[in-house]
Protein backbone atom coordinates (compact mmCIF):
# COMPACT_ATOMS: atom_id res chain seq x y z
CA UNK A 1 0.00 0.00 0.00
CA UNK A 2 1.27 3.50 -0.86
CA UNK A 3 1.72 5.28 2.53
CA UNK A 4 2.63 8.67 1.08
CA UNK A 5 -0.66 8.80 -0.74
CA UNK A 6 -2.56 8.88 2.60
CA UNK A 7 -1.15 12.35 3.40
CA UNK A 8 -2.48 13.84 0.18
CA UNK A 9 -5.92 15.46 0.05
CA UNK A 10 -8.97 13.36 -0.65
CA UNK A 11 -10.42 13.82 -4.08
CA UNK A 12 -13.60 12.29 -5.18
CA UNK A 13 -14.88 9.25 -3.34
CA UNK A 14 -15.43 7.49 -6.63
CA UNK A 15 -11.78 7.94 -7.62
CA UNK A 16 -10.61 6.62 -4.25
CA UNK A 17 -12.67 3.47 -4.60
CA UNK A 18 -11.43 2.96 -8.15
CA UNK A 19 -7.81 3.23 -6.99
CA UNK A 20 -8.49 0.71 -4.23
CA UNK A 21 -9.83 -1.79 -6.76
CA UNK A 22 -6.80 -1.22 -8.97
CA UNK A 23 -4.41 -1.91 -6.10
CA UNK A 24 -6.28 -5.13 -5.27
CA UNK A 25 -5.94 -6.28 -8.93
CA UNK A 26 -2.21 -5.44 -9.09
CA UNK A 27 -0.84 -8.91 -8.01
CA UNK A 28 -3.16 -10.62 -10.49
CA UNK A 29 -1.96 -8.37 -13.28
CA UNK A 30 1.68 -9.05 -12.44
CA UNK A 31 1.18 -12.83 -12.47
CA UNK A 32 -0.69 -12.58 -15.75
CA UNK A 33 2.10 -10.53 -17.28
CA UNK A 34 4.72 -13.10 -16.16
CA UNK A 35 2.74 -15.97 -17.70
CA UNK A 36 2.43 -14.14 -20.96
CA UNK A 37 6.16 -13.48 -21.08
CA UNK A 38 7.02 -17.20 -20.61
CA UNK A 39 4.36 -18.31 -23.06
CA UNK A 40 5.28 -15.93 -25.86
CA UNK A 41 9.07 -16.31 -25.97
CA UNK A 42 8.96 -16.42 -29.71
CA UNK A 43 7.53 -12.90 -30.06
CA UNK A 44 9.77 -9.90 -30.14
CA UNK A 45 10.27 -7.32 -27.45
CA UNK A 46 7.92 -4.87 -29.11
CA UNK A 47 4.95 -7.21 -28.98
CA UNK A 48 5.67 -8.12 -25.34
CA UNK A 49 5.82 -4.43 -24.33
CA UNK A 50 2.56 -3.69 -26.09
CA UNK A 51 0.93 -6.70 -24.41
CA UNK A 52 1.98 -5.53 -20.96
CA UNK A 53 0.85 -2.01 -21.73
CA UNK A 54 -2.58 -3.14 -22.79
CA UNK A 55 -2.96 -5.45 -19.80
CA UNK A 56 -2.13 -3.04 -16.87
CA UNK A 57 -2.77 0.73 -16.54
CA UNK A 58 0.39 2.01 -14.84
CA UNK A 59 -0.62 5.69 -14.73
CA UNK A 60 -3.63 4.99 -12.56
CA UNK A 61 -1.35 3.81 -9.75
CA UNK A 62 0.30 7.24 -9.50
CA UNK A 63 -2.93 9.02 -8.53
CA UNK A 64 -3.41 9.87 -4.79
CA UNK A 65 -5.41 7.44 -2.76
CA UNK A 66 -6.56 10.11 -0.24
CA UNK A 67 -7.41 9.58 3.35
CA UNK A 68 -9.21 6.31 3.83
CA UNK A 69 -10.67 7.45 7.13
CA UNK A 70 -12.28 10.51 5.53
CA UNK A 71 -13.64 8.40 2.68
CA UNK A 72 -15.29 6.00 5.10
CA UNK A 73 -16.75 8.90 7.10
CA UNK A 74 -18.34 10.36 3.96
CA UNK A 75 -19.73 6.93 3.11
CA UNK A 76 -21.44 6.68 6.51
CA UNK A 77 -22.87 10.19 6.09
CA UNK A 78 -24.32 9.34 2.70
CA UNK A 79 -25.92 6.21 4.12
CA UNK A 80 -27.56 8.22 6.93
CA UNK A 81 -28.74 11.00 4.58
CA UNK A 82 -31.92 9.33 3.24
CA UNK A 83 -33.15 8.63 6.79
CA UNK A 84 -32.66 12.27 7.90
CA UNK A 85 -34.29 13.53 4.73
CA UNK A 86 -37.31 11.32 5.28
CA UNK A 87 -37.68 12.56 8.84
CA UNK A 88 -37.37 16.19 7.78
CA UNK A 89 -39.91 15.96 4.99
CA UNK A 90 -42.54 14.02 6.91
CA UNK A 91 -45.91 15.74 6.40
CA UNK A 92 -49.13 14.96 8.17
CA UNK A 93 -51.80 14.31 5.60
CA UNK A 94 -54.77 14.45 7.95
CA UNK A 95 -56.37 17.91 8.36
CA UNK A 96 -57.89 18.89 11.74
CA UNK A 97 -61.54 19.75 11.91
CA UNK A 98 -62.81 23.32 12.22
CA UNK A 99 -63.96 22.81 15.81
CA UNK A 100 -60.55 21.49 16.91
CA UNK A 101 -58.77 24.41 15.20
CA UNK A 102 -61.08 26.92 16.87
CA UNK A 103 -60.57 25.37 20.30
CA UNK A 104 -56.77 25.39 19.94
CA UNK A 105 -56.65 29.12 19.19
CA UNK A 106 -55.85 31.39 22.17
CA UNK A 107 -58.61 33.73 23.34
CA UNK A 108 -58.45 37.26 21.89
CA UNK A 109 -56.88 39.89 24.17
CA UNK A 110 -59.22 42.36 25.89
CA UNK A 111 -59.57 45.80 24.27
CA UNK A 112 -57.07 48.40 25.42
CA UNK A 113 -59.66 51.07 26.22
CA UNK A 114 -61.62 49.02 28.76
CA UNK A 115 -60.37 48.35 32.27
CA UNK A 116 -61.03 45.11 34.13
CA UNK A 117 -64.13 45.22 36.29
CA UNK A 118 -63.45 44.64 39.97
CA UNK A 119 -66.30 43.05 41.85
CA UNK A 120 -66.77 44.85 45.16
CA UNK A 121 -69.82 42.94 46.23
CA UNK A 122 -69.41 40.41 49.02
CA UNK A 123 -70.20 36.79 48.13
CA UNK A 124 -73.90 35.99 48.23
CA UNK A 125 -75.09 39.57 47.57
CA UNK A 126 -76.77 40.13 44.20
CA UNK A 127 -77.77 43.80 44.63
CA UNK A 128 -76.18 46.99 45.97
CA UNK A 129 -76.85 48.04 49.51
CA UNK A 130 -78.38 51.49 49.86
CA UNK A 131 -77.19 53.43 52.88
CA UNK A 132 -76.98 57.09 53.81
CA UNK A 133 -73.72 58.96 53.23
CA UNK A 134 -72.69 61.73 55.56
CA UNK A 135 -71.76 65.06 53.92
CA UNK A 136 -68.03 65.85 53.73
CA UNK A 137 -66.47 67.73 56.58
CA UNK A 138 -66.03 71.42 55.71
CA UNK A 139 -62.47 72.51 55.10
CA UNK A 140 -60.73 74.28 57.95
CA UNK A 141 -59.46 76.88 55.49
CA UNK A 142 -63.03 78.04 54.86
CA UNK A 143 -64.22 77.90 58.44
CA UNK A 144 -61.00 79.30 59.96
CA UNK A 145 -59.08 81.51 57.50
CA UNK A 146 -55.43 82.32 58.06
CA UNK A 147 -55.23 84.99 60.80
CA UNK A 148 -51.67 86.12 59.99
CA UNK A 149 -52.50 88.40 57.03
CA UNK A 150 -55.08 90.28 59.10
CA UNK A 151 -52.67 90.52 62.03
CA UNK A 152 -49.85 91.77 59.78
CA UNK A 153 -52.09 94.43 58.23
CA UNK A 154 -53.18 95.63 61.67
CA UNK A 155 -49.57 95.88 62.87
CA UNK A 156 -48.43 97.73 59.74
CA UNK A 157 -51.25 100.22 60.18
CA UNK A 158 -50.08 100.87 63.72
CA UNK A 159 -46.32 101.02 63.01
CA UNK A 160 -46.52 102.84 59.67
CA UNK A 161 -49.64 105.05 59.66
CA UNK A 162 -48.65 107.07 56.57
CA UNK A 163 -47.33 104.08 54.58
CA UNK A 164 -44.08 105.92 53.73
CA UNK A 165 -41.82 103.11 54.94
CA UNK A 166 -43.77 100.54 52.95
CA UNK A 167 -43.57 102.65 49.78
CA UNK A 168 -39.82 103.21 50.26
CA UNK A 169 -39.13 99.48 49.81
CA UNK A 170 -42.01 98.59 47.46
CA UNK A 171 -40.87 96.53 44.48
CA UNK A 172 -43.47 98.01 42.14
CA UNK A 173 -42.29 101.61 42.58
CA UNK A 174 -39.42 102.81 40.35
CA UNK A 175 -38.08 105.24 42.98
CA UNK A 176 -37.91 102.61 45.76
CA UNK A 177 -34.65 101.72 47.48
CA UNK A 178 -32.84 98.73 45.96
CA UNK A 179 -29.82 96.60 46.72
CA UNK A 180 -26.64 98.53 45.94
CA UNK A 181 -27.91 101.97 47.05
CA UNK A 182 -26.26 103.88 49.89
CA UNK A 183 -28.73 104.46 52.75
CA UNK A 184 -28.55 106.50 55.96
CA UNK A 185 -30.52 105.19 58.97
CA UNK A 186 -31.22 107.57 61.85
CA UNK A 187 -32.34 106.15 65.22
CA UNK A 188 -33.54 107.70 68.46
CA UNK A 189 -30.53 106.40 70.35
CA UNK A 190 -27.06 106.37 68.86
CA UNK A 191 -25.38 107.93 65.87
CA UNK A 192 -26.75 107.62 62.33
CA UNK A 193 -25.30 104.73 60.37
CA UNK A 194 -24.63 104.95 56.64
CA UNK A 195 -23.65 102.12 54.33
CA UNK A 196 -24.35 100.33 51.09
CA UNK A 197 -27.44 98.10 51.11
CA UNK A 198 -26.37 94.49 50.58
CA UNK A 199 -29.81 92.86 50.79
CA UNK A 200 -33.45 93.53 51.69
CA UNK A 201 -35.21 90.86 53.74
CA UNK A 202 -38.98 91.19 53.28
CA UNK A 203 -40.83 89.47 56.13
CA UNK A 204 -43.89 91.62 56.73
CA UNK A 205 -43.46 93.45 60.02
CA UNK A 206 -39.94 92.03 60.39
CA UNK A 207 -38.72 93.52 57.10
CA UNK A 208 -35.07 94.53 57.53
CA UNK A 209 -32.13 95.85 55.50
CA UNK A 210 -28.44 94.96 55.74
CA UNK A 211 -26.03 97.91 55.50
CA UNK A 212 -22.24 97.70 55.15
CA UNK A 213 -19.99 100.61 56.08
CA UNK A 214 -16.67 101.40 57.72
CA UNK A 215 -15.86 102.51 61.26
CA UNK A 216 -12.22 103.25 62.10
CA UNK A 217 -11.28 101.71 58.70
CA UNK A 218 -12.92 98.42 59.66
CA UNK A 219 -15.81 96.98 57.68
CA UNK A 220 -19.03 96.86 59.72
CA UNK A 221 -22.42 95.38 58.79
CA UNK A 222 -25.67 96.11 60.63
CA UNK A 223 -29.25 94.93 60.30
CA UNK A 224 -31.99 97.57 60.67
CA UNK A 225 -35.72 96.83 60.83
CA UNK A 226 -37.59 99.46 58.89
CA UNK A 227 -40.76 99.23 61.03
CA UNK A 228 -38.91 99.47 64.36
CA UNK A 229 -40.20 102.36 66.56
CA UNK A 230 -36.61 103.38 67.32
CA UNK A 231 -35.90 104.13 63.64
CA UNK A 232 -36.65 107.79 62.96
CA UNK A 233 -35.81 108.03 59.29
CA UNK A 234 -34.19 106.24 56.34
CA UNK A 235 -32.67 108.42 53.59
CA UNK A 236 -31.32 107.43 50.18
CA UNK A 237 -27.87 109.05 49.93
CA UNK A 238 -26.73 107.64 46.58
CA UNK A 239 -28.41 105.47 43.94
CA UNK A 240 -26.67 102.80 41.98
CA UNK A 241 -26.40 103.81 38.28
CA UNK A 242 -27.43 100.35 37.04
CA UNK A 243 -29.68 97.84 38.74
CA UNK A 244 -27.76 95.05 40.44
CA UNK A 245 -28.11 91.64 38.85
CA UNK A 246 -28.39 89.95 42.24
CA UNK A 247 -30.70 90.33 45.21
CA UNK A 248 -27.89 89.75 47.74
CA UNK A 249 -24.65 91.59 47.06
CA UNK A 250 -22.49 89.50 49.38
CA UNK A 251 -19.61 89.69 46.91
CA UNK A 252 -19.08 93.31 48.04
CA UNK A 253 -17.43 91.95 51.18
CA UNK A 254 -14.36 91.11 49.13
CA UNK A 255 -11.62 93.76 48.95
CA UNK A 256 -11.95 93.86 45.17
CA UNK A 257 -15.61 94.99 45.26
CA UNK A 258 -15.80 96.67 48.67
CA UNK A 259 -16.96 100.31 48.44
CA UNK A 260 -15.15 101.21 51.63
CA UNK A 261 -16.19 104.31 53.52
CA UNK A 262 -19.23 106.27 52.32
CA UNK A 263 -18.55 109.32 54.47
CA UNK A 264 -17.77 111.50 51.42
CA UNK A 265 -21.16 110.63 49.93
CA UNK A 266 -22.92 111.51 53.18
CA UNK A 267 -21.12 114.88 53.37
CA UNK A 268 -22.06 115.77 49.81
CA UNK A 269 -25.70 114.81 50.45
CA UNK A 270 -25.88 116.92 53.64
CA UNK A 271 -24.29 119.91 51.93
CA UNK A 272 -26.82 119.77 49.09
CA UNK A 273 -29.72 119.31 51.48
CA UNK A 274 -28.75 122.21 53.75
CA UNK A 275 -28.30 124.48 50.73
CA UNK A 276 -31.82 123.71 49.54
CA UNK A 277 -33.27 124.30 53.02
CA UNK A 278 -31.53 127.67 53.44
CA UNK A 279 -33.44 129.23 50.57
CA UNK A 280 -36.87 128.92 52.19
CA UNK A 281 -35.88 128.94 55.85
CA UNK A 282 -37.43 132.32 56.57
CA UNK A 283 -40.90 131.41 55.33
CA UNK A 284 -40.94 127.88 56.70
CA UNK A 285 -39.57 128.85 60.12
CA UNK A 286 -42.47 131.20 60.73
CA UNK A 287 -44.99 128.41 60.10
CA UNK A 288 -43.29 125.42 61.73
CA UNK A 289 -41.22 127.21 64.33
CA UNK A 290 -37.94 125.89 62.90
CA UNK A 291 -38.83 122.17 63.31
CA UNK A 292 -37.27 119.89 60.69
CA UNK A 293 -39.96 117.15 60.61
CA UNK A 294 -39.84 113.46 59.72
CA UNK A 295 -37.72 111.84 57.03
CA UNK A 296 -40.54 109.85 55.42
Amino acid sequence: MNVHALRRPLGCLKTALRQTRQQKALPLARSLATALLHHDDEHDDKDQTSAVTTTMNVHALRRPLGCLKTALRQTRQQKALPLARSLATAVETTTPSAEAAASSRPPPPPPAGKKPIINTKPPGVTHHRHFALAPPVPSIRKTHPDPLPALTAAQLTKLDPTGARTRLFDRTRPDAAKAGDVLLVTTRTGEPFAGVCLSIRRRGVDTAILLRGQLMRVGVEMWHKIYAPTVIGIDIIWRRPKRARRARLTYMRQPKHDMGSVAHLVQAWKKERYAMRGKGRGASAAKTGGQVGTRF
